[in-house]
């Protein structure tokens, strides 16, 4: 077969056959990069050994490298002696971790786990997805999805993809004070119309790293219920904010104890470091056990329609962590120091800055938690750090303070210091 390239068309020619094709594809335009991998692949490629990245939101130890928990290191060798089998999952996932998930975010003594689905899903990406996918065939095709401003971007494109298109952005984050803006944020889920989507974070807030209090989480809970909202809480970071799991589960449990029935969209990629085997689960509160039979039946049809069947390694390892006292123990101690070393971090960093009379106030870093600062740099300031210095962080100021170590601090605050200096933020 001999092929010939024309404008618009492929020209086939095989012995007396001559016939033009069409390209089939000539309507797809090329997509825009996510911003998030495409600045990851330009610090890959910088040859700087002075660069640092404080991109992605995946821990690095003090060493600036990627860490596995030791106690995974240890179920990983159990499951490799117990030549356990390759076979399918069912739809819903693997038992034990489905067991395990729910407890860990709605409590070991709840009494409402038998009206509560659970569904194993692709990480937490995957479990908003698997409930856009939900929400989007059991409200009225116009119901509007509330979304915080700012939010993780990939927020936007998965509920998009479920057919979630009718978005709504409340205020959260308040520039001129580095803070929640709550009241912004309550006046306008105050009026989204009844039945409306409330996506929120469960905590450690991403990209800002500012949470609500629990008293404010208890007005968002009446506010909820008194309108008829149904919030979708995405819970990617549980432990990994405060150090301890029941803490980071309080806007949950007090979701369920208000009698709300809501969405939890749950990751084990950042508290257990297993980011690459996308382990997460899907967890909708239902009123009754009927309706939860319902439900749950109609997300096993939705998990065939996709994929069949979930991941299998990762389920096991942490439905072993879950269900083991010894292990589970473990992974808390290990948990707890992991989110020790993000803070200190805040603190070095806090402390660098502030020793150089850095411009500005930068107490907000002390003030956020978990994986991600909200710096409160501009663009051109960020710009600056990664055109002058190597040093790699989303344009709108956010970092990830798992790439900042004792050994990376000094040149860090230099380098900001040096952005702030030269690009100063223009005066209002």
């Amino acid at each position: 077969v001999r092929c010939v390239q024309e404008t618009g068309y492929q020209r086939r020619v095989h012995g007396d056959l001559d016939f033009m094709e069409k390209n089939t594809w000539k309507n797809v335009n090329k997509a825009a990069p996510d911003a998030i991998f495409g600045l990851n692949q330009m610090f890959i490629k910088d040859t700087s050994p002075a660069k640092i990245s404080l991109i992605i939101g995946a821990y690095r130890d003090d060493n600036g490298k990627p860490y596995v928990f030791n106690v995974v290191k240890k179920v990983e060798e159990e499951i490799l002696k117990e030549n356990m089998n390759k076979e399918y999952l069912q739809m819903e996932g693997e038992a034990d971790f489905r067991i395990g998930a729910k407890k860990l975010v709605f409590g070991e003594e709840c009494k409402a786990l038998d009206r509560i689905v659970t569904v194993q899903a692709l990480s937490g990406t995957g479990a908003l997805r698997l409930g856009g996918i939900f929400l989007n065939y059991a409200l009225p095709k116009d119901t509007k999805i509330y979304i915080s401003n700012p939010t993780w971007p990939n927020h936007m494109l998965v509920f998009k993809s479920s057919g979630i298109v009718n978005q709504v952005f409340y205020p959260y984050y308040d520039a001129p004070t580095n803070s929640l803006n709550f009241k912004g944020m309550m006046e306008s889920i105050g009026t989204a119309p009844k039945g409306s989507v409330i996506l929120l974070h469960g905590c450690a807030h991403n990209p800002t790293g500012l949470d609500p209090t629990k008293e404010q989480w208890k007005e968002i809970a009446k506010v909820c219920k008194e309108h008829e909202l149904v919030p979708f809480i995405d819970l990617a970071y549980q432990g990994f904010a405060t150090g301890n799991l029941d803490n980071d589960a309080f806007a949950v449990r007090l979701f369920l104890e208000e009698g709300l029935q809501f969405l939890v969209a749950e990751s084990f990629a950042k508290n257990a470091g297993l980011y690459g085997e996308r382990i997460g689960a899907l967890h909708v509160v239902c009123p009754d056990v009927e309706t939860a039979d319902k439900v749950f039946s109609n997300i096993q049809m939705d998990v065939r329609g996709m994929y069949s069947n979930p991941p299998l390694h990762g389920a096991r390892i942490v439905g072993k962590i879950l269900k083991n006292p010894a292990y589970f123990a473990e992974w808390k101690a290990e948990l707890a120091q992991v989110s020790e070393r993000i803070q200190k971090m805040r603190k070095l960093i806090y402390d660098a800055l502030v020793a150089k009379h850095t411009p500005g106030t930068w107490t907000h870093i002390l003030n956020q938690i978990g994986m991600f600062s909200y710096t409160g740099m501009t663009e051109a300031q960020c710009v600056w750090l990664m055109e002058k210095h190597h040093v790699y962080l989303m344009k709108n100021g956010r970092i990830s303070m798992a790439g900042i170590n004792t050994k990376n601090v000094s040149y860090l605050a230099d380098a900001i210091y040096d952005a702030v200096v030269k690009n100063p933020k223009p005066q209002h």
